[in-house]
């Protein structure tokens, strides 16, 4: 087993983030296989060295080894240049020059008996730019979800899950992938790649063979088993876990300071005592 936590270095740590990297770290080495640390740092406008350096810190003090070099995502942007050329050559991917905005008022605009639908990636896209032809080297990439199903044959995908939410083996469609996630973004204006497309090269070069994190993924694993298939690449088994949320219920978030795992070092916690937090079993 080969499991990975991998955390963007844009804000400090949360007790979600200790709740998903002990979890994969645990099943790891209590399979006898090896836990590994990636960052995931393709927002430069975001990234920063000192939430890079807390990564290292906290995981540390909790207790957690992983080989090195560790990855890191912005030294791979040449290998999410050729993955999307590869896609491009195969005629499945086109330029998009529309903005949020856009793309709400487009959704918006009145169609008697249509809602608004939603897909892992928010408002599914109406597909405005799909045969425009745009051939701005600035505008975002595409796919378009209708060729990559066609030439793979209209597949039906499966992936196996082991999350309690979801476990068991995952069926997807073709119509799954068209009317449900739609023309996805695989490189955004202002990074060249995206979380898509960069997450499913990195689990495979890495030899990821169980993926964990959190189940608000879970409907994002239609668009990675696909990019998988059409790019020749395994498909590991996945692991959603619960999400660890405040006493309001609401999820954490990096801007939520008061449960950063710094903060409960500073006042005197132990990593005992977070993994007695999140309902964990001591090591």
């Amino acid at each position: 087993m080969r499991t990975r936590f991998a955390p963007s270095p844009t804000g400090p740590l949360h007790l979600g983030h200790a709740y998903s990297a002990l979890l994969a770290y645990g099943m790891a080495t209590k399979a006898g296989g090896e836990f590994c640390l990636r960052i995931e740092d393709i927002d430069q406008s975001r990234a920063r060295p000192k939430w890079e350096a807390q990564i290292y810190d906290d995981l540390h003090w909790l207790g957690l080894e992983w080989p090195e070099p560790v990855m890191r995502q912005s030294d791979r942007m040449p290998a999410y240049q050729d993955a999307l050329t590869k896609l491009e050559d195969m005629g499945l991917l086109y330029r998009c020059t529309c903005k949020r905005r856009d793309i709400e008022a487009a959704v918006s605009a009145p169609q008697e008996g249509v809602e608004p639908a939603y897909g892992p990636d928010g408002l599914i896209y109406p597909g405005t730019c799909r045969n425009a032809g745009h051939r701005d080297s600035n505008a975002a990439l595409r796919l378009d979800m209708a060729k990559a199903c066609d030439m793979l044959g209209n597949p039906v995908l499966e992936f196996s899950e082991t999350g309690p939410a979801h476990k068991g083996t995952h069926r997807i469609t073709t119509g799954d992938l068209i009317h449900r996630v739609g023309d996805i973004v695989l490189a955004r204006r202002d990074m060249g790649t995206s979380y898509h497309l960069s997450v499913v090269l990195d689990d495979a070069v890495q030899g990821m063979t169980d993926v964990i994190r959190g189940k608000d993924l879970f409907q994002a694993t239609k668009i990675h088993v696909l990019l998988q298939r059409l790019l020749g690449l395994p498909t590991p088994t996945y692991h959603h876990h619960r999400l660890i949320r405040d006493e309001a219920g609401k999820r954490l978030a990096k801007r939520d300071d008061a449960r950063a795992i710094a903060k409960y070092r500073d006042d005197g916690a132990s990593p005992a005592d977070i993994r007695k937090m999140l309902a964990l079993p001591r090591t």
